[in-house]
């Protein structure tokens, strides 16, 4: 009697069922769904991992990932809650960022009082490193054109800050450093806000010892290329009142933080 060929599909559960009763070559070490470990030597049809029950002859199927461990160093929880790395709430640095935040919420209230449309905020000492960061940005978007190299003046002092507080958000996973970063964004848009309202009748002293276009005023240029220097006072007001949000939502922020630290450091157990 002649024997009729399996059928693509038969053949393709055969071999699946076939593969749950061959003996694995390689054992486990420990759980792949669970990482429990010991784990019996012989783990053919029925071995079971001990925690979790699942068959380990059948685990060439799709598992989920192993849950995170706390205890373990290798990973890296989110900064808001304990506040380092290593998953363990540190009072120490609880009251260094406690001292942290307290100095930049004073200093914040001194900027923000700063009056815009004279260009207090030119004086203080924040001024100068953004100073550098607006020269440089000229230099970097100067091969973009020159509407772009005049505008990267203040791209660069604004996007400084703004790459700190990604890199400390998702490459270091700290969220508090992430808010500072927010905080120093928000004070570079205090600091552009005078420049923007100059525009319109110049008064601030430019590097160059001048004032105005003849000081190469970089306002000046982009509203008027823009159409927009009738509406540069408006502009600059308003610029202000954006940093300042920013700064403040920065520390709400960060305040906010700190307050689940510390909840964190209070429900941890006390040593006997």
């Amino acid at each position: 009697m002649p024997v009729r060929p399996l059928s693509d599909e038969r053949q393709s559960e055969r071999a699946s069922s076939l593969r749950y009763l061959l003996p694995m070559a390689i054992p486990y070490q420990r759980c792949p769904k669970c990482n429990h470990q010991p784990l019996p030597a012989e783990q053919a049809l029925p071995a079971a991992c001990p925690a979790c029950g699942i068959i380990l002859a059948k685990v060439g199927q799709k598992l989920p990932p192993p849950a995170p461990q706390p205890d373990d160093e290798t990973q890296w929880p989110d900064d808001d809650a304990l506040g380092n790395a290593s998953g363990r709430a540190d009072p120490l640095l609880f009251w260094a960022r406690l001292a942290l935040l307290a100095a930049l919420t004073v200093w914040a209230w001194v900027l923000i009082r700063m009056d815009y449309r004279s260009g207090g905020i030119g004086a203080s000492f924040l001024h100068r490193p953004l100073l550098v960061f607006h020269e440089a940005g000229h230099v970097i978007f100067m091969p973009l054109g020159h509407w772009l190299g005049v505008l990267g003046g203040t791209l660069g002092q604004l996007l400084m800050p703004a790459v700190m507080a990604v890199a400390l958000r998702l490459q270091n996973r700290d969220r508090f450093g992430a808010a500072v970063g927010c905080w120093f964004f928000g004070v570079s848009l205090l600091d552009v806000a005078p420049y923007m309202y100059d525009a319109l009748h110049p008064q601030l002293m430019l590097l160059s010892g001048a004032t105005g276009e003849a000081g190469g005023h970089d306002w000046i240029y982009l509203f008027s290329s823009a159409g927009l220097l009738p509406r540069a006072q408006l502009i600059g007001g308003l610029t202000h009142k954006l940093g300042a949000l920013v700064v403040l939502l920065s520390l709400v922020w960060a305040a906010r933080l700190l307050w689940r630290q510390r909840q964190a450091i209070a429900a941890r157990p006390t040593p006997v």
